[in-house]
Order: structure tokens, then C-alpha cells, then sequence
């Protein structure tokens, strides 16, 4: 039984609602995402990874060694690595040698999507339409990536194998919480100034590359418009890493406070290194869509936080602090250094990014506080766009 409601809350709209206690530090939930991908840029440049959970596919070792690009640092305690318990669990699909973290993982995509999604022979062929989209892609959304294409080729994938097409087509519905003039910020913000230009080019390839009837209600400009908007707002970051697993792991030694200095000094030293070469880049990077998750509103004071303690793609909502039986549970959109940030500033990110405005507590106090950024104009003219009855969390 669920500890929590969906709700619609007068003047707000959809929320989730505690329906009983929860301490700090409970788990809310626990929850597989409805699909899932790793970015397109960190596929490319070699971030080892299950294609469907993304836990990670390199040791500790090698994981160090390919992102300071040294083959000759070493990295000690590997008797701790984490990766040491399925390593030899890895495996491949036979047909397009796309890698995953065991048979389950393996056997769990060839049920829902890989049947279909396999390209076999054709996998690393430039000119098949699924990598033509791929690179399309690819050269409008650079790094610092926030989404892919090929999540929503999941998605189709998903949707052709699918014995239940109506069923899955009511929880792709259950993302779409825009409506169409709202749509060219997400995409200009993802795109770019000339994001009209290459929402053509996408759509375009996107067409070119499902050409089955069955993929006509996702073809019109408008269907497609809708998925990259749900792509936009609603996939949720996931970040893996070998790396800060075996750091958290080796810190919960029983050691003596000499060898905790000692161990410090090495973990600091590891990552100078892998940041010389790899910089902000240390994560197997992806995002998700979760049917969940994504009902749960934003809060300049959350009361909840999502995780993935697993490294894996499963998100687990734990309650930063104690939450009571009917209060709302919500979620950050914006990191901690953005929380800290001006009421002006946060509605900017929340504003250019999920097209809200916010009203929480911590917005309502701080109404009367001067304007802090330097791009006021910009703000003003983009607050002019918002009817009154704009979402508001």
C-alpha cells in the first residue's frame, strides 16, 4: 500500500500528498523509471555503462585510468571495489554487442523494447537513420548534456513491442502537462537561438527514421512538438559513477585517524587527476522518465530529495525532513547552490527550464526582495508571455 496520494490541489494542480508520517531520512518510494537512457555525448565519448540500468561497466581502476587518461595511476584498496561483485556478470547482446550489467538486464530490455531497438550489424553504421537522428542530435545539444534523442527512440522501441499499446500510451499522456505555447521556450532553451531550424532537422529525421505505419500518431509536427517537450520537462538526471561508490565505500573503513588522512590525501590526489583531464565530467550520465517522480512538484524548501544509491536507474525518494500525514511532498528542480540563490534567480532557471512560476513558501516570504540579477529586461519580457493562469508550485 502506498504511503502517499496523487492529488489535485485547488489552484495548484497535481501534487503528492503524505498519507501518513514520514521521518527524516525514510525512503517514500522506491521506483524503476518508465524508460531510460544514457546521454548521447557521454555514450560517445566512452562512458561504460549498462544500456538499460547504467550501472557502470568499468572497474574502479580503469574507471580512473580512462578519465584522467593515464594508464599507469593506480588507485588502492581495489579489494573494495564495487564493481568487483558483478564484474564477471557483464555480458552483450549477440546481434548488436550493446553491453549490459548481467543476463537479467539483458533478458528484462529483450522483453520490454530490444527486440525491436536492435540494430544488429547496423549498430555502428553512420548512415542508418536511428544514428543519422543520433548525430542530428548530437550537433545541436553539446555537453553539459540535459537530455537525448535516443530516449525517445526508447521510447518508440518501447511502444512498438508493447502488447498493451492503449496502457502505454495513457502513462506517455500522463507526462504531457504543457500546452503548446508554452513549448517553443523548452525548445528554444534546448535547441538555442535557431531552434526553429533545427526542430525541422530533428523532426525530420525522427520521421525518417520510424517510417512504420504504427508510428503515424507520433509523426504529426504537433506529436513530435509534445515529445520533446516531455523530454524537456519531465526526464529526470541520472548520474552513475564507479568512482563515488569506492570513495563512499574505503570512507566507512574502521580506520585510525592517521590512515583516514593518509586515504584523504589519496582520494583528493585521484580526483585532481581525472579533473586535469575529465574536468565536471565524471559521471555515466543519462535521464529518465518516472511515472511517479514525475507528479511531484518543486519547492524552494523541499522536504524530500530524489536518489540513486544503487547505481543504477532506480530513483528513491527519501524525506529530508520529517514530513506530517496530508502535507504536499515536493522535490528541488534547482541544485543547492541554486536554492541559495535570489527568489529573481530561481524563477528564471524554474521559468526558462519547466515553465512555472514558483509560489512556495520560500517565494511568498521573499516577494518583496529587490531583483538580483543583471538580465531584468529579459525577465520582464519573458514574464509578459505568462497568462494568470500559468502553473504555479
Amino acid at each position: 500500500m502506498n504511503n502517499f496520494e496523487i492529488r489535485e490541489l485547488p489552484g495548484k494542480g497535481r501534487a503528492m500528498i503524505a498519507t501518513k508520517n514520514f521521518a527524516k531520512d525514510e525512503v517514500i518510494f522506491e521506483e524503476e523509471p518508465f524508460v531510460s537512457r544514457q546521454f548521447s555525448w557521454n555514450v560517445a565519448y566512452g562512458y561504460a555503462a549498462c544500456d538499460h540500468c547504467m550501472r557502470p561497466l568499468e572497474t574502479v581502476l580503469e574507471n580512473v585510468r580512462r578519465l584522467a587518461s593515464d594508464p599507469k595511476v593506480e588507485v588502492p584498496l581495489l579489494q573494495h571495489d564495487p564493481t568487483a561483485q558483478w564484474v564477471a556478470q557483464f555480458t552483450q547482446c549477440p546481434r548488436c554487442k550493446v553491453r549490459y550489467c548481467s543476463e537479467d538486464c539483458l533478458m528484462e530490455a529483450q522483453k520490454r523494447y530490444h527486440r525491436v531497438a536492435c540494430m544488429g550489424a547496423f549498430h555502428s553504421d553512420d548512415t542508418h537513420p536511428i544514428n543519422v537522428l543520433n548525430e542530428t542530435w548530437k550537433k545541436m545539444h553539446y555537453p553539459p548534456e540535459t537530455g537525448s534523442i535516443m530516449l525517445i527512440v526508447r521510447l518508440m522501441a518501447l511502444y512498438q513491442q508493447s502488447t498493451k499499446k492503449e496502457e502505454f500510451l495513457e502513462q506517455l499522456q500522463s507526462f504531457q502537462s504543457l500546452i503548446v505555447n508554452r513549448e517553443q521556450k523548452i525548445y528554444h532553451k534546448m535547441l538555442g537561438e535557431n531552434f526553429e531550424q533545427q526542430m525541422e532537422q530533428l523532426y525530420l529525421a525522427f520521421c525518417n527514421a520510424f517510417t512504420g505505419e504504427e508510428f503515424s500518431i507520433f509523426k504529426t509536427p504537433d506529436a513530435f512538438k509534445t515529445l520533446m517537450a516531455i523530454l524537456g520537462t519531465n526526464s529526470q538526471g541520472i548520474a552513475t559513477s564507479v568512482l563515488s561508490q569506492w570513495v563512499a565505500k574505503v570512507s566507512d573503513l574502521p580506520l585510525t585517524d592517521s590512515e583516514k588522512e593518509q586515504l584523504d590525501t589519496v582520494i583528493d590526489g585521484l580526483y585532481a587527476k581525472v579533473g586535469e583531464f575529465a574536468g565536471e565530467f565524471l559521471n555515466n550520465e543519462g535521464s529518465g522518465l518516472y511515472l511517479l517522480q514525475s507528479k511531484i512538484n518543486h519547492s524552494c524548501v523541499p522536504n524530500a530529495c530524489s536518489t540513486f544509491p544503487y547505481s543504477n536507474d532506480i530513483v528513491v525518494l527519501k524525506a529530508l525532513a520529517p514530513i506530517q500525514q496530508g502535507e504536499e511532498i515536493c522535490i528541488s528542480y534547482l541544485d543547492e547552490c541554486m536554492l541559495e540563490r535570489s527568489r529573481h534567480s530561481r524563477h528564471k532557471v524554474l521559468r526558462e527550464n519547466y515553465v512555472f512560476i514558483c509560489q512556495c513558501p520560500k517565494c511568498r516570504a521573499q516577494a518583496s526582495d529587490p531583483d538580483e540579477t543583471s538580465e531584468d529586461d529579459d525577465d520582464d519580457d519573458e514574464m509578459d508571455d505568462y497568462d494568470d493562469d500559468d502553473d504555479m508550485n
